[in-house]
């Protein structure tokens, strides 16, 4: 199964658990953002990994 879109919705704490368990996806300023261009298959476990692990449950990802 493929990952064909990732999105953080609001209420992100800014922990940056997502940059760490999958910085090829996501980066932190003063929340977490999704790369722009990333192709999400290659990546697909660490953001399922890191939507699982989020805090407060904001990391939405759409499967193929």
């Amino acid at each position: 199964m493929g990952i064909k879109k990732v999105w953080i919705e609001p209420g992100c704490i800014s922990c940056g658990n997502c940059e760490s368990v999958c910085p090829e996806v996501f980066y932190m300023d003063m929340e977490s953002h999704v790369k722009e261009g990333v192709d999400f298959n290659k990546f697909a476990e660490g953001i399922k990994i890191a939507a699982e692990e989020c805090p407060v449950e904001v990391i939405k990802y759409e499967a193929e």
